[in-house]
């Protein structure tokens, strides 16, 4: 009688074993040093949008007082007087067409007076790690410029957020920029996912086996790996030149003269919505196939139709799945910048957007444009603009989270 021999030998299963160490400590090295990375760079993002800051007034306040009384304590008539006297006619002209003078309160005019009389320029800035371990430089700064203010500045803060573009960093901020990037997504998930959603039930569930439906599958893997930059030459192509009376809303009649060639959110929202729907598509594919062929069968054996199963059992059943991509994809499209570029949207622009067929910039834009600049106080509020653009990546994200999970919860106690 034959012995048998040991189904994993012992010499096999040590190795095994050995090898199961190896990889678990290289896994865990790849994840230590993701995190590291990650840090590293949250770090030196948080170090240029802190510091001190070296302040020069081209007026001082103090010889702006009126009778002995100090700026802030002056009535909304002496402050008039003040612009009047210190503002060019043209610029005062601009505040007047904007919102005459004597209409606005006492604190808009403080801050006009400040921002435009006062006028104070930063003249020297240092980052976080400066401002914490080169103490004796600035205070060397501070006996060489008498004339200037040192304080430590948060370059995110309200008014950050609140303020249009300008050219200078102290006034400059994000709210055109906020504004278009809310716009852009919207439209863009808008029109994304529930194509991406009813191109992917169709293919699962309907398409046949054939070589035409298996071409298609291909062209769609592919041009999930195709670079952004293609998709911004094919929104050109498409939405700004083929379809110009459709995305700048002279078809609807909506006449604006700057934004009549097309280069519109409308614009910008598709595109990006083409970049993201094959990821969209491949995502709810699988997750739709991650549904076992027993839910189907059951649905039709109970005498169902396939609508009927694919509306009341394979998308809830799926639904967390599609949230999932969903979400990844919607964060890439967030942080694009080359398709947008390409069909033409603004670096610099003051006007805030009010509509689908308004003009545009991005955060993403924003910060690119500011980032290429050479002074650096720019970096700083580029920095801060990434602070802003992570918030609002992950508020996004929560909300899409929140939503998945309560559909989750959902269908467990169904």
């Amino acid at each position: 009688m034959t012995e048998k021999k040991p189904l994993f030998p012992a010499s096999n299963m040590h190795k095994r074993y050995l090898h199961n160490r190896l990889w678990t400590r290289v896994f865990f090295v790849s994840t230590l040093f993701s995190v590291m990375v990650l840090i590293l760079l949250i770090l030196n993002i948080i170090n240029n949008a802190f510091g001190f800051v070296a302040v020069q007034n081209e007026i001082e306040p103090s010889s702006l007082a009126v009778n002995g009384r100090p700026l802030e304590d002056l009535e909304s008539e002496s402050l008039i007087d003040i612009i009047r006297e210190h503002m060019s006619k043209g610029l005062v002209r601009r505040y007047d067409a904007d919102k005459s003078l004597v209409s606005r309160s006492r604190k808009e005019l403080l801050e006009i007076v400040y921002d435009r009389v006062v006028n104070p320029r930063i003249v020297e800035s240092w980052s976080l790690e400066e401002s914490l371990f080169k103490r004796k430089a600035i205070a060397r700064f501070r006996t060489e410029n008498p004339d200037t203010d040192i304080t430590f500045r948060a370059w995110i803060h309200p008014r950050f957020v609140t303020n249009p573009q300008a050219s200078v960093p102290e006034k400059a901020g994000i709210r055109t920029a906020l504004l278009g990037s809310i716009w852009m997504i919207l439209v863009t998930v808008m029109f994304a996912f529930p194509v991406g959603i009813g191109a992917a039930v169709y293919l699962e569930e309907y398409a046949k086996d054939n070589r035409l439906n298996r071409i298609i599958q291909t062209n769609i893997y592919n041009l999930a790996g195709i670079p952004s930059i293609i998709y911004g030459l094919l929104g050109l192509a498409i939405f700004v030149r083929l379809l110009e009376p459709l995305t700048s809303g002279s078809v609807f009649g909506h006449i604006d003269p700057s934004t009549a060639n097309g280069r519109t959110i409308l614009s910008g929202g598709l595109t990006l919505g083409l970049l993201i729907l094959p990821i969209i598509i491949i995502n709810a594919q699988e997750a739709l196939r991650a549904l076992p062929d027993t839910l189907r069968y059951s649905s039709y054996g109970l005498g169902a139709t396939k609508w009927q199963t694919v509306w009341h059992h394979l998308l809830p059943g799926s639904i967390d799945r599609i949230l999932t991509g969903t979400i990844l994809a919607v964060s890439r499209a967030l942080g694009e910048t080359a398709p947008l570029v390409v069909i033409g949207a603004s670096t610099f622009i003051t006007v805030d957007p009010d509509s689908l067929f308004s003009k545009f910039t991005t955060l993403p834009i924003q910060i690119y444009q500011w980032s290429a600049r050479p002074q650096g106080e720019f970096r700083n509020i580029a920095a801060a603009a990434i602070l802003i653009l992570l918030l609002l990546l992950l508020s996004m994200n929560t909300g899409a989270i929140l939503l998945r999970n309560a559909y989750s919860n959902k269908k467990q106690a169904g």
